[in-house]
């Protein structure tokens, strides 16, 4: 059994040496440049003591910390290009974000929940950096999600040079820019970390890492968190990686490495990782006392290795500032840091009113009538297509029209081994939706990702960063949760947590439902629910042909992401065929069909439940005279709610009928809002139709005893109509 040994005392400290470097190696910055280095890290410094104080008095909520990362963070904004590379920072970059152009106002606006916090106005924790104009996108609270983003926004400059159609620099690609991503050594324990290092060595993206190592995540020492007690020694297999290991308390040695590893990606060479070893003076945040799991040995070791200290000590031994001269810039500067200070505090927080703003997209409503060309298809010819048949069409029309639009998932490609396509037919997904789409528009828009469903979704978030359409696809709905991170904290926010300055319009295709027979437990669950409780999101879920080609190409229009939920039972199905119609038809979000009229119950029904429904309102007017409105919802977010009041109203009595689970399910949410905003017309209760709750079984009879069928939904009218 392998022991796993902490790291000494000593061994703790070579990483980082209380002496300045004595190779310099600094005769590309000029006095004024050292000297505004060091204004930097004094700044971010004051910055940090400035919000402890002021959350002791309770004009702040919350600090976090950058002390003891100020030298790596100085030094390699030296070899940035703002506005020109892209950042995806962390918490602590506070000297970075400084050095990238924010000001210390900007920083303070967010620590008070300023309506002008120009990061999140207002909407996130402080030390959450953004910068739509210096690339710096938006910060998260979740370890580790940043990595996929960068590792996709590096990929989408790599995809854009390979797209003729697409004018690099009118679109701010660059075929020198690099990407630079941040940590601590505690976010590298995330799988997102590692499945990150993988896509940029196997591509060779120009990805910088910069792991900025304190030894704790929180509590936890860096020998528990890493095996080894070294992310850098754990790397050294990675092809095309450059690693670099140093003193990220020492400015000198720090400028030295980020130049090496900077250029290095710069020239295309792949990516490269810098492992600086820093300190952590203050806690982990307010909330943390360091003092209860650290002894005082250890902390006047930090205190030892301080970079401000080190940085002074520099210059004052290399002859650049005297004592004295450097106690009026700290001066200067805690002065300067008050002032603004003074200033922010009379900045309002957001409205109330505000508190929904910047969910969705305010330029572009999907909901609007510039979306809805239903009742003027272009029809071709008289041929009926299935689902499939029109989902592929959409996206080769939508990639015809859109020359940044990309497709990628497991198993979508043709064949990623391009050659092999002059022998075989070639795959073009597990359902066959994406067949020939890179045949026709080639393997740089059109391609196969590893098997990490986060992996998927995190870089096209990263990718649409930059611009770039992604429309991906996730198997199975099944195995969507790895990706549930991405989606739920990173994605859906994305938007909101930046007010309104960053997005993702991403689409997510996914594959869901039961009604295989034989496909079990991981094959046929359903779960829309978890996505419509999701704020940003848009859930569709189309029934027929048609329908799932105007909404798809909604779906790719609109500028929110967007969860598009395929039914596999309906992709091949004669009942829903329809025609093609045309390549800008499409269907509004929020707008349900009415496919069949009735007098006495309205059923509310979505995906397979609708053929289901219709089926028993055939039933219930044949034999019992039992007259049914059936109303296909096809979007859950948005939901219809005037088309469920204006048949509610006209029947007085009403069915939900809906595939996943009883309890908890999309019937719960609407027959809520029937019960308040409807009840005065109601003759009965509201029922619902469901499956049972429990897992879909595979064996066929326990199936069809757990999905909600026919019979099922004719039970539930004729029980209703008692009333």
């Amino acid at each position: 059994m392998a022991i796993q040994i902490p790291l000494d005392k000593d061994e703790r400290m070579e990483k980082r040496r209380t002496n300045t470097s004595k190779d310099l190696g600094l005769s590309k910055l000029s006095p004024t440049q050292l000297i505004h280095a060091y204004r930097t890290m004094f700044t971010a410094r004051c910055l940090d003591d400035k919000e402890l104080k002021l959350k002791r008095q309770n004009k702040s909520f919350f600090q976090m910390s950058g002390a003891g990362h100020e030298a790596i963070q100085a030094a390699m904004s030296f070899h940035l290009r703002p506005s020109y590379d892209w950042f995806y920072l962390y918490y602590r970059d506070r000297t970075l974000a400084l050095g990238l152009g924010q000001t210390p106002s900007d920083q303070l606006l967010a620590a008070v929940a300023a309506d002008t916090d120009p990061n999140s106005a207002g909407r996130q924790m402080p030390s959450h950096w953004s910068d739509p104009k210096l690339n710096i996108t938006s910060t998260s609270s979740p370890t580790g999600t940043q990595f996929l983003q960068a590792v996709g926004a590096a990929e989408a400059s790599l995809r854009a040079n390979s797209i003729s159609e697409i004018n690099n620099e009118e679109k701010g690609f660059y075929d020198d820019e690099i990407v630079l991503v941040c940590s601590g050594e505690g976010s590298t324990s995330e799988g997102e970390f590692w499945e990150s290092m993988n896509t940029a060595c196997n591509l060779k993206l120009p990805i910088v890492f910069l792991v900025q190592d304190n030894e704790y995540a929180i509590s936890v020492p860096v020998e528990v968190n890493t095996a080894g007690g070294s992310i850098s020694r754990l790397l050294g297999s990675f092809p095309n990686l450059l690693i670099r290991e140093c003193d990220g308390t020492d400015f000198s040695e720090s400028y030295r490495v980020c130049e090496e590893a900077t250029s290095y990606c710069r020239k295309r060479n792949g990516p490269s990782l810098i492992h600086a070893h820093t300190t952590r003076p203050y806690s982990h945040s307010d909330s943390d006392d360091q003092k209860t799991y650290r002894t005082d040995e250890e902390l006047v070791e930090e205190t030892n290795n301080d970079p401000v200290l080190k940085m002074r000590k520099f210059l004052v031994q290399s002859n650049l500032m005297d004592l004295e001269k450097l106690e009026a810039i700290d001066l200067e500067i805690t002065n300067t840091i008050d002032e603004i200070a003074d200033e922010v505090l009379k900045q309002p927080q957001p409205l109330p009113e505000t508190a929904m703003r910047h969910l969705y997209s305010e330029d572009v409503d999907p909901t609007s009538s510039i979306f809805d060309s239903e009742n003027f298809p272009a029809y071709g010819d008289d041929r009926e297509l299935t689902m499939v048949d029109l989902i592929n069409a959409c996206l080769s029309d939508e990639m015809e029209r859109q020359p940044e639009m990309i497709i990628f998932g497991q198993d979508v490609a043709d064949a990623s081994r391009e050659e092999t396509l002059e022998e075989v037919d070639g795959k073009g997904g597990v359902f066959k939706v994406t067949f020939g789409l890179q045949s026709k528009y080639g393997k740089d828009r059109v391609f196969n990702s590893p098997l990490a469903e986060a992996n998927i979704v995190g870089r096209a978030i990263g990718m649409a960063h930059r611009g770039l359409k992604p429309v991906v696809e996730i198997q199975f709905f099944d195995y969507i949760w790895p990706a549930f991170m991405q989606i739920r904290n990173e994605l859906a926010t994305m938007r909101y947590r930046s007010g309104g300055t960053f997005s993702s319009p991403i689409v997510i295709r996914v594959p869901y439902g039961g009604y295989l027979r034989g496909g079990g437990i991981y094959h046929s669950q359903t779960g829309e629910t978890l996505f419509t409780h999701t704020p940003g999101l848009r859930v569709v879920l189309p029934s027929n042909a048609t329908d799932a080609n105007g909404l798809l190409r909604t779906a790719i229009r609109c500028e929110d992401p967007v969860i598009f939920l395929e039914h596999k039972h309906l992709y091949r199905q004669v009942h829903n065929k329809g025609r093609y119609p045309g390549k800008n038809f499409m269907i509004p979000f929020g707008k349900a069909r009415l496919i069949r009229k009735g007098s006495d119950i309205t059923v509310i029904a979505c995906g397979a439940l609708v053929r289901k429904s219709l089926e028993a309102a055939a039933i219930a007017s044949k034999q019992y005279g039992v007259e049914c409105e059936v109303l296909d919802l096809r979007t859950l977010s948005p939901l219809d709610m005037d088309s469920i009041a204006s048949s509610v109203q006209k029947t007085h009595k009403v069915l939900i009928a809906h595939e996943d689970s009883l309890s908890w399910g999309i019937g719960s949410e609407i027959a809520a809002r029937i019960a308040d905003s409807l009840f005065p017309w109601l003759d009965g209760p509201v029922r619902r139709v469901a499956s049972l709750d429990t897992w879909v079984a595979y064996a066929p009879d326990l199936e069809n005893e757990i999905l909600p069928q026919t019979s099922d939904v004719l039970e539930g009218i004729l029980s209703l109509q008692q009333f």
